[in-house]
């Protein structure tokens, strides 16, 4: 397997490469999330994932923090799990529904029918050929639209991944790796953290 090019360039610098520099670096009133990066990162803390799925959901939903050492921590956790695919796919759907979750999050907040029925007129096509699995894409959509907040892309991705046979554990799964990889990235940056 050719390996991924996972470098990123982080204020954090190497000190960040890897899930456990993360947790030394999470403060003490980060401490249930230093043990959920612990378990949820794994196969027995995330059941019905693969560990492709799992680093390929993690990385998408680090990227959709914007906080660059934990997106470095899992990269280079990520390393040697994950293929050039994956992470090509893991940051086209943290892009995508950075778009994707502002637009349906505001129609279907808004209220208002005819809106809401309007075509959006933004291009997509990155959700029908993503370069990977679609289920495994679709995952990390429902990763990242949890991180963001859109219920009505959560629901449609809930709704893709389960049609393609996921099952509903792999979808609390998912949800539950964006909520940790999120907690942490929000330990990061509070102030008195640093």
């Amino acid at each position: 397997m050719t390996q991924p090019n996972l470098a990123v360039v982080s204020a954090a610098g190497p000190a960040l490469a890897s899930v456990e520099s993360l947790r030394e670096r999470l403060p003490d009133f980060a401490k249930d999330i230093r043990l959920n990066l612990g378990s949820v990162l794994g196969a027995d803390g995330a059941p019905d994932l693969t560990e492709a799925q799992i680093f390929g959901i993690a990385l998408a939903s680090a990227c959709a923090t914007r906080c660059e050492g934990v997106i470095a921590a899992i990269a280079g956790e990520a390393q040697g799990k994950i293929d050039e695919a994956t992470v090509q796919a893991a940051h086209a759907a943290a892009t995508i529904m950075a778009m994707h979750n502002v637009y349906y999050r505001s129609t279907h907040l808004a209220g208002d029918e005819e809106i809401r029925k309007m075509p959006a007129r933004l291009r997509m096509n990155v959700i029908g050929q993503p370069g990977i699995a679609k289920a495994d894409f679709e995952m990390m959509c429902l990763a990242v639209s949890a991180i963001n907040g859109c219920g009505m892309c959560m629901e449609s991705h809930t709704h893709e991944v389960t049609k393609a046979g996921l099952s509903k554990a792999a979808v609390q799964s998912a949800v539950r790796i964006a909520a940790v990889v999120n907690a942490a990235a929000q330990a990061l940056q509070i102030p008195s953290a640093a």
